[in-house]
């Protein structure tokens, strides 16, 4: 790691920013003006580098960039990805920029940097905007790259591109009016990938036509997101009765499809886009609601959509990983104050179950029975979660037994005729791991 700038360690003045440096052009340009615009007394910079892996000079730019930010006198820390170069090249553009995001977040999350800037830049925006016309994308995605947009992990993380104004032509009369010397990914001339033959072949044709072109592309960009708020502001109304943060109800939407499907599908998308997922196709928009029309109140149903499932239960469209891990973590056990009136387990009986090796995790098989009330009987594990309106992909849940008895369930309670009122003790208590 580069040694920082001198500076004043005072944490209440002292801002943190984080530049993403892939070591060619624009990234450059991007790193030395912010280095020459900040007060190194109250701005801390690091720079953040992903390596793909899909090139063998990769390893060298990782050197580079560290030399780089030792020459800035900044931190420096970097991330690799392992993507293989044998699948389809739009999955492997996909697969590179969802990765390099992800590793960026967690950089910001594990240096506690909530400002992130990117060095896009004018000619990528139009590349972008031709890139969704070709794709037959809507508002959202002609809307391209925003200039700043937050990203949420753990902490609040905002993305920056302070360079969305300028041309390609303006960052390479800075880079050679201050003699910055960058790299030259071989990958970016090569036209298999539709980003690169946009740049090559449609781009240059169009600024032909047009001179302008670039510019009234991200022009164009920016009055689509405008459009894009305003259809936000009428998704949040029209889905006042629909949607909460968690949930989606299916009845009231499939009601407004019915008079309007324009803007059920405004609702739809707008709450795909609070839980961070990318916009269906109009493929799959389709055939959804042929699902929703078709299936019955009380069907189950579940969509594989950006990495996640989206399940139908109980008339309510859910988001949830497909990849969970319920029973990934440990049973603690709290203790409790002596002077408390709340039950327990006998700290004796946990400490001589803990010697003797008899506590044990395991998973539901199907025929575990809890009492969790002193006024019900031992109910089976499948009508307790009914109760408590645990949806099907939760009830894997961890259990918790004790000399082979079953003592806790997550997210369900504990044994009540185990409990004690008096003497030490404590609470078991499931703790995920992270």
């Amino acid at each position: 790691m580069a040694s920082s700038r001198k500076s004043k360690k005072n944490p209440k003045t002292i801002n943190r920013i984080a530049v993403a440096l892939s070591g060619g052009l624009d990234s450059v340009v991007l790193l030395d003006s912010v280095c020459k615009a900040s007060d190194p007394d109250h701005t801390e910079i690091w720079v953040f580098h992903i390596h793909h892996g899909l090139q063998k000079a990769a390893d060298e730019w990782i050197l580079f960039c560290e030399q780089l930010a030792k020459k800035y006198k900044v931190h420096f820390d970097f991330r690799l990805l392992h993507l293989k170069n044998n699948q389809a090249q739009g999955n492997i553009e996909a697969r590179a920029r969802a990765g390099r995001y992800e590793a960026l977040e967690d950089l910001c999350v594990e240096h506690n940097i909530h400002d992130l800037l990117l060095a896009h830049h004018q000619n990528d925006q139009a590349e972008t905007i031709l890139l969704q016309l070709l794709r037959g994308s809507g508002i959202a995605g002609m809307a391209g790259m925003p200039q700043q947009r937050e990203l949420v992990k753990g902490k609040s993380i905002t993305l920056w591109r302070p360079l969305l104004d300028q041309s390609r032509a303006q960052l390479e009369s800075y880079a050679k009016e201050h003699k910055l010397k960058w790299i030259e990914d071989p990958s970016n001339v090569d036209t298999s990938y539709r980003r690169n033959a946009v740049r090559k072949y449609i781009l240059p044709k169009l600024v032909q036509i047009q001179p302008e072109a670039v510019a009234n592309l991200a022009r164009s960009a920016q009055l689509m997101a405008q459009a894009q708020g305003l259809l936000d502001r009428l998704a949040e109304q029209d889905g006042q009765a629909i949607f909460t943060q968690h949930e989606l109800k299916v009845a009231p939407l499939k009601a407004l499809a019915k008079s309007d499907l324009p803007a059920a599908n405004n609702v739809l998308r707008y709450w795909l886009k609070s839980h961070n997922l990318g916009m269906p196709s109009q493929e799959r928009l389709q055939s959804w609601w042929s699902d929703l029309h078709s299936v019955k109140p009380s069907a189950q149903l579940k969509w594989q959509h950006d990495g996640v499932s989206i399940c139908l239960w109980r008339s309510k469209l859910q988001v949830t990983s497909p990849n969970r891990q319920e029973n990934t973590g440990e049973w603690v056990f709290k203790p409790i104050s002596v002077r408390s009136k709340l039950p327990g387990i006998s700290l004796d009986w946990i400490e001589e179950a803990q010697s003797s090796g008899s506590i044990e995790l395991r998973k539901r098989s199907g025929a575990e029975k809890l009492q969790i009330k002193p006024s019900s009987p031992r109910k089976t594990l499948k009508n307790l979660f009914q109760e408590l309106q645990v949806p099907p992909w939760e009830r894997q849940a961890p259990l918790l037994y004790i000399n082979g008895e079953l003592i806790a369930v997550a997210g369900v309670g504990v044994s009540y005729p185990h409990l004690a009122l008096v003497g030490p003790r404590v609470w078991p208590q499931w703790l995920p791991a992270t």
